[in-house]
């Protein structure tokens, strides 16, 4: 793909897109990705204490206008993308939805909804999938309603869930169930991958915590004890096994008991970038909790092929350049890219460090450590995610 773009601009040095075959870009190699997280706004009813949102979120009377969007869809089309994932917050929230699925459509773009369904009617849904609307993720806090509504901080949310996904596949839509897990929830795992078949979901993503912004505040009373994690993973090794050809079972650790970091997005700036809801371009939900990074908004005078390829945050961890040692030298950093930045970030106050959760981090044994006695700690009461800087859950006495 940037061997065609780069083409395109030779023949219009004035277009945003020349710059795709300028010598200074550390990211010639790396194409335009196929698919783009359009996180519409972080408006959500719900308060999930593990929100992947940034703790400072975007308000409403920041967000791109349907006009911005529209243009940004019409432009993400033409440099090469080919699906667009709606997101937040929760991207129902948004009046012009429908409108936005149907301009997403119009130019071409497979279209996924990702929304925790608790704004949806069936004839919004119906209209959404009259517009083009090709695939619905639905996100679910458990199995059973009363702490699966706890988690999400809203009354009536999982039987609402439960609604919508019929819904979805009444409409053939397809339907993928997302399950965040953590150790409040964890036994309620075989019964959530028996609900995602009851409800002929397509896809099961089983996803561990993954302990950035809200998470990384709510850690204690969400990280699994590792007795779990070993579980967990029999249990989806099982079900994977027969469930064959029925359903498929995505599953993501909790970084904390790995030995090596993940390929977190395909490496920083490689395979993958969000819109957040004012319009910046981001390459992971999270990034814009690592302070000094300049991130380049699509309001600004610049293509999104212009920011992809030459900004400055996007090159800060591109490739394998800006390693540090032990990561200059590891066998391993064309397969995992130094982990997450985020992760490196938060826990060691700095971007370039190695991930903890690799085995030759330093800090990699405190963290583990620090993990198991989390577990263990027995703290269970959230701080609810809210744009209010976080609420602490009631206790019993009210308090």
């Amino acid at each position: 793909m940037s061997d065609e773009l780069a083409g395109t601009a030779a023949r219009d040095p004035s277009d945003g897109l020349a710059v795709l075959e300028s010598a200074a870009s550390t990211a010639e190699t790396f194409g335009i990705p196929l698919a783009v997280l359009a996180e519409l706004t972080h408006r959500c009813p719900l308060q999930c204490p593990y929100c992947s949102n940034p703790v400072e979120l975007d308000r409403g009377s920041t967000e791109l206008t349907t006009a911005e969007w529209k243009k940004v869809l019409s432009e993400l089309a033409e440099i090469g993308v080919l699906q667009v994932h709606f997101s937040g917050g929760e991207p129902t929230a948004r009046k012009d939805l429908v409108e936005l699925v149907q301009h997403a459509s119009d130019v071409g773009l497979y279209t996924n909804l990702i929304t925790s369904a608790v704004l949806l009617t069936r004839d919004r849904l119906s209209s959404l999938a009259d517009a083009g609307l090709c695939h619905v993720q639905i996100s679910f806090q458990g199995s059973e309603a009363a702490p699966a509504d706890r988690v999400a901080g809203f009354k009536d949310a999982h039987r609402k869930k439960l609604e919508v996904a019929k819904w979805t596949r009444e409409l053939e839509l397809p339907l993928t169930v997302n399950a965040v897990m953590h150790r409040q929830n964890l036994q309620q795992l075989p019964d959530i991958i028996q609900m995602a078949v009851d409800l002929d979901a397509d896809r099961l993503e089983v996803a561990n915590v993954q302990y950035y912004g809200w998470a990384l505040k709510n850690r204690a009373a969400l990280m699994p004890t590792f007795a779990q994690l070993e579980e967990t993973t029999r249990l989806v090794e099982e079900a994977r096994e027969r469930l064959k050809g029925v359903l498929t079972i995505d599953y993501v650790i909790p970084d904390y008991y790995a030995l090596r970091p993940k390929k977190c997005m395909g490496g920083w700036g490689r395979q993958f970038f969000n819109i957040s809801p004012q319009g910046k371009i981001l390459p992971c939900h999270a990034a814009e909790s690592i302070t000094g990074l300049e991130f380049e908004s699509v309001r600004s005078n610049h293509s999104i092929a212009w920011i992809w390829q030459n900004s400055a945050a996007f090159n800060r961890y591109r490739g394998t350049g800006w390693m540090p040692e032990p990561c200059r030298s590891c066998e391993f950093k064309e397969v995992d890219f130094g982990g997450c930045r985020c992760q490196a970030f938060a826990l060691t106050g700095d971007a370039g460090n190695t991930d903890p959760a690799c085995t030759l981090s330093p800090v990699h044994q405190q963290i583990f450590k620090q993990a198991e006695e989390e577990s263990a700690a027995g703290v269970t009461r959230f701080l609810y995610r809210n744009f209010a800087g976080g609420t602490l859950e009631p206790t019993d006495d009210g308090a």
